[in-house]
């Protein structure tokens, strides 16, 4: 079976042991979610995951093979959506979701149309970036997901800000997305639904970096 796959991460941040012993795996169609509280890990194991940055120690892997052995090909199937929406104030909704397709490929009226009416934006095409509500830029940029699919979608609160409505778009994009063969994982301190997810919480490896952390200073310095 075809595998995303970390074993026995280590992260650290700034000089602080973020977690330690991590490991997760995820099949096509499959779905983890990342839980615990704030400062456990859950954007620094998501960036390990995009390859925007490298752990420490131990291995990340798709489909037997490293990821740090082929960046380039790890970085196409993957779509990040973090914190930050990075709309562009000046370009339409339209201008926006064909610059952001046009990174990974052809970024034609389909594509656009795609992202539109997967967040139900139609009616948004023509705004600029500037005039749009917290909402509805994080509505478009979840909306560069369906004009430009890649296989592994990583998701940072994803939920947040998004009415009921567009949050059942989303459960929509994703289900329609594992369906394909896609995988997902999403960090979160909200319910999604998501059949069959995987949950890992972060907080036991957070406790076990701190742990490790703390043997590390009390170890006498020869």
């Amino acid at each position: 079976m075809s595998l995303f796959e970390g074993r026995n991460l280590i992260c650290i941040r700034g000089g602080r042991h973020v977690f330690a012993g991590l490991g997760f795996a995820v099949s096509a169609g499959g779905a983890l979610v990342l839980v615990g509280p704030n400062g456990s890990g859950k954007s620094s194991l998501l960036r390990l995951m995009a390859g925007l940055s490298r752990p420490a120690s131990g291995g990340l892997s798709w489909a037997g093979a490293e990821i740090a052995g082929d960046p380039e090909a790890h970085r196409a199937r993957v779509r990040y959506i973090g914190h930050l929406d990075c709309v562009k104030a000046v370009l339409s909704v339209s201008e926006n979701l064909s610059f952001w397709a046009g990174q990974y490929g052809p970024a034609g009226p389909d594509e656009v149309r795609r992202g539109l009416e997967a967040f139900a934006l139609e009616n948004l095409a023509g705004l600029p970036g500037q005039v749009l509500s917290a909402g509805q830029r994080h509505r478009l940029a979840l909306a560069r997901l369906a004009a430009s699919p890649g296989e592994l979608w990583l998701l940072d609160e994803p939920t947040v800000g998004l009415d009921t409505a567009a949050q059942e778009h989303l459960t929509a994009a994703i289900a329609a997305h594992r369906g394909a063969g896609g995988r997902v994982v999403a960090a979160t301190h909200t319910p999604m639904d998501l059949p069959g997810a995987q949950t890992l919480t972060l907080e036991p490896f957070a406790l076990a970096a701190r742990a490790a952390e703390a043997e590390l200073d009390a170890e006498p310095a020869w």
